[in-house]
């Protein structure tokens, strides 16, 4: 239940592209959305408002977490240091077929989103099976989500009839379309190597008369270049533009091996990306090329993908990261500078899903999705500038955290569930795993 709130003597970073922390400030909050920022001295308290004093720490808008599965918490650690291809299909998929179900979906996404937002991610786009489920979870979390129904063309958990996928998705979108202010629901077709050109089209003309985004990995190995059918394109991309599907709500994912061409037919056809660097490297895939990417103007994410192939949810380490491979793989420590990373993980992630969110940003009008971080740790001083926060900062240095308006995290303890009981379930569904 919103309750009209007032941070103060914090220091918010009202626009990233500030190279200084601005002094301390108060930010007021209506209902789920921000009203005001200023300075101390201009603060009056109100009555009936709840008041949070941030002691010096820094506001930023919450973090986006633009890619990920969250109910693979399960299979985190399961199967390590494989590529994609055997990962995939020696050990996940087989993973899959057996373990996953309503019950995992929505204990296991559970843990994901307790793990996110205590880490700041405050919206998440998540993408698999049973995701009905996974949405109830983030919702009972008090998250953010674009939820995503998967399609594939072959038996999955919850549809082991291939032929009712897309009335699956289908139901799903209607469920929770304009349900709950938290959740947008989404279709997620996972690549152009399972998903028929057939199913492509019927998915992409769904999710368009629904008015949702449609999810799709495209270009993440090279593999895949060699195994998508001809004569539709000679590339993954292609494939997909000669298919019908690219578009302004078409959000592909990864595109480690979008070639300059590839590059300019997402561009050309306003369709955002969303890159996961660490999931990238474990698997071996490659990196996708990110200053390319920038410099047509696409909108590009930042995302952690599932805990399985990464293996944490994130953020903060996945800016680290992405940051200092992009200088390597250009050769140039200047490639995509901090704050432009920090973008991406906030209102550029945003932007990459869905632009009518209103959030990753603090500023008026603004949904009320914030997190307070701890600057005076050690590994966080002396503090210069909001670049440190992508080089050194911490999912531990978030103090609290409010999504749409509410206190979802105080004082680093989770609010809306009980966590132990969260990972009782988990290590009980894990135990039957591992015994296999």
């Amino acid at each position: 239940m919103n309750s009209d709130i007032s941070i103060t003597n914090c220091l918010p970073v009202e626009d990233m592209a500030l190279s200084a922390v601005p002094s301390l400030s108060y930010i007021t909050i209506t209902g789920d959305t921000i009203t005001d920022i200023g300075p101390m001295e201009a603060y009056h308290a109100g009555r009936d408002r709840t008041t949070l004093d941030a002691h010096g720490q820094l506001a930023l808008p919450g973090l986006v977490n633009a890619h990920s599965h969250a109910a693979m918490t399960l299979f985190r650690g399961l199967a390590d240091d494989l590529d994609l291809s055997t990962w995939l299909h020696t050990y996940i998929f087989p993973a899959e077929a057996q373990w996953v179900s309503e019950e995992m979906v929505y204990w296991c996404s559970k843990l994901a989103a307790a793990e996110m937002v205590l880490g700041g991610i405050t919206t998440v786009a998540d993408g698999y099976f049973f995701e009905h489920a996974a949405a109830k979870a983030f919702a009972e979390v008090g998250m953010r989500s674009v939820a995503a129904q998967a399609l594939v063309d072959f038996p999955v958990p919850g549809v082991p009839d291939p032929t009712k996928g897309l009335t699956t998705c289908a139901e799903f979108i209607s469920t929770w379309k304009d349900k709950n202010p938290l959740i947008t629901p989404a279709l997620f077709a996972h690549s152009p190597y399972t998903c028929s050109p057939k199913n492509l089209v019927k998915a992409k003309q769904l999710a368009n008369d629904a008015g949702v985004p449609l999810f799709i990995h495209l270009a993440e190995t090279q593999y895949e270049i060699e195994i998508i059918p001809s004569p539709l394109g000679e590339t993954p991309t292609r494939h997909l533009l000669e298919t019908g599907i690219l578009d302004a709500n078409t959000v592909c994912v990864h595109c480690v091996w979008c070639t300059p061409a590839d590059l300019d037919i997402l561009a050309e056809n306003n369709c955002s990306i969303v890159i996961c660097p660490q999931s990238h490297a474990k698997l071996a895939s490659g990196m996708a090329p990110l200053r390319a990417m920038l410099d047509r103007n696409i909108r590009v994410g930042l995302g952690t993908d599932g805990s399985a192939s990464n293996n944490s949810l994130d953020i903060f380490r996945e800016m680290d990261f992405c940051a200092k491979v992009q200088k390597m793989v250009c050769n140039d420590a200047v490639a995509v500078p901090a704050r432009e990373i920090l973008s991406c993980a906030t209102d550029g992630g945003s932007t990459a899903l869905l632009p009518s969110m209103h959030i990753g940003r603090l500023a008026p009008g603004q949904k009320a999705d914030i997190l307070l971080a701890d600057i005076h740790r050690p590994h966080l001083q002396p503090f210069y500038t909001t670049d440190t926060m992508v080089y050194s900062g911490d999912p531990a240095d978030v103090q609290t955290v409010l999504i749409n308006g509410n206190i979802v995290v105080r004082d680093r303890v989770l609010q809306t569930c009980d966590l132990a009981e969260v990972m009782a379930k988990v290590r009980e569904l894990a135990q039957h795993v591992g015994n296999q």
